[in-house]
């Protein structure tokens, strides 16, 4: 063969051991330098790239806690509960009250009459039974009636004492009207009607005759305003309507159409008076009963 060949390479016995050499061993235990991309080579003026943070399984991260915050917490959990406490303990006390109030027969009722400034409570379609609602209705017409008789009539009054057909004291009276009769028409006869329609109680309705019989006496009086008090001037009647007629053709007209609106109102309340005293001694109710079965039988042929 034209070349020689080596000898086996890995032949420990034709290897030299690099460690061997003192100088070698003694280059081991100093700082290497190599020539990575985190080294410095000692020869060159280049310096090495900073080394990256070596992460481990433990996080060596600090996490502020604040050492105040789980009482903080408790705390306001304990204001919680005791609100909710709070809470449930006004709620049983309220309904203990609405209990003992619907046992001694006392009714919470909401004020929603008249609508923009609400001081009575008035609730026609949920009160009264559905087979007198409409008798109660034409028993509000004529509450309603009265208050525009008597506002009607303070009109004509004012109107009188500024055209000088009558004196202040007429004015006055007309005030005490309108003032007195708003009240005294919805205690002393709308009310008990109300109330014995509610609950059918006969003796609500002794109260509510004595008193709208009183009404209709007072309609009729201001109607035709008889020269009693002051020449009648005070009541927007027939009467004074004829005589101002000729010296103060506005008013008289004021005065007549006081004169239609309280012979309506007489005839209006005579007409709810004997329907309710129809009602009230057993004959309305019947006819009543009666309209009621057979729109009954009707709607179920249907």
């Amino acid at each position: 063969m034209a070349g020689r060949y080596d000898s086996n390479p890995f032949d420990e016995e034709e290897q030299v051991n690099p460690f061997s050499n003192p100088v070698v061993r003694a280059q081991v235990g100093k700082p290497s330098y190599g020539l990575g991309l985190y080294d410095k080579d000692p020869n060159s003026g280049l310096s090495h790239l900073p080394h990256e943070p070596v992460f481990s399984e433990v996080n060596d991260a600090t996490v502020d806690i604040p050492l105040g915050g789980s009482k903080e917490m408790k705390n306001k959990e304990k204001e919680l509960k005791a609100k909710e406490e709070e809470l449930k303990r006004r709620e049983k006390e309220l309904k203990r009250r609405e209990d003992a109030a619907s046992i001694a027969g006392i009714v919470i009722e909401s004020r929603n009459w008249p609508p923009l400034v609400p001081i009575l409570h008035h609730d026609i379609a949920n009160d009264i039974p559905e087979h007198v609602r409409g008798l109660m209705y034409r028993a509000y017409a004529s509450w309603l009636g009265i208050l525009l008789c008597l506002l009607w009539n303070f009109i004509c009054v004012t109107a009188a004492w500024i055209a000088g057909a009558s004196g202040v004291e007429i004015l006055f009276l007309g005030f005490i009207y309108m003032l007195a009769g708003f009240p005294m028409s919805y205690f002393l006869w709308y009310k008990p009607l109300y109330r014995a329609m509610r609950t059918e109680s006969v003796l609500k309705f002794g109260w509510f005759l004595v008193f709208y019989l009183l009404h209709i006496s007072f309609c009729v009086l201001a109607a035709v305003a008889p020269p009693i008090i002051f020449k009648g001037k005070s009541l927007a009647g027939l009467i004074p309507a004829i005589d101002l007629f000729g010296k103060k053709l506005i008013v008289g007209i004021l005065y007549a159409v006081g004169f239609g609106l309280y012979t309506l109102e007489v005839f209006l309340s005579v007409w709810v008076l004997k329907n309710v005293s129809q009602y009230f001694r057993g004959e309305g109710r019947a006819a009543e009963m009666k309209r009621e079965a057979a729109a009954g039988a009707f709607r179920s042929a249907i």
